[in-house]
């Protein structure tokens, strides 16, 4: 499997297939080689916790569950719908994503 993913860290996405659908949430992790995100808010499940040091009372936790990378797409928030990306070099020869519908430059 391909070791790169349309989306980063900090990135916000919208979910569009699955339970979650239309759900919004910002991306916690990326895992590029199992082809997986976790978003935040999206795709909860319940895990039963034992008692440890850290965390005394265990219990039942609700925690953000991976998911697969093509389940998400880009959001953005100019045009306030999911586009695709594009890729643009800037004058000092930066690469930078842009939204394919405004324009928007997505990066940080």
């Amino acid at each position: 499997m391909s070791a790169r993913l349309h989306v980063r860290k900090g990135d916000m996405v919208i979910v569009v297939r699955g339970k979650d659908k239309g759900k919004r949430g910002k991306v916690l992790r990326a895992m590029p080689r199992q082809g997986r995100v976790v978003v935040e808010g999206v795709n909860m499940v319940k895990k039963h916790m034992r008692p440890t040091r850290q965390m005394m009372q265990g219990g039942i936790i609700e925690k953000e569950a991976p998911l697969h990378a093509s389940k998400v797409m880009l959001y953005c928030t100019r045009c306030n719908r999911a586009t695709r990306v594009a890729k643009k070099i800037l004058e000092g020869g930066n690469k930078v994503r842009i939204c394919r519908k405004c324009g928007e430059v997505l990066d940080r």
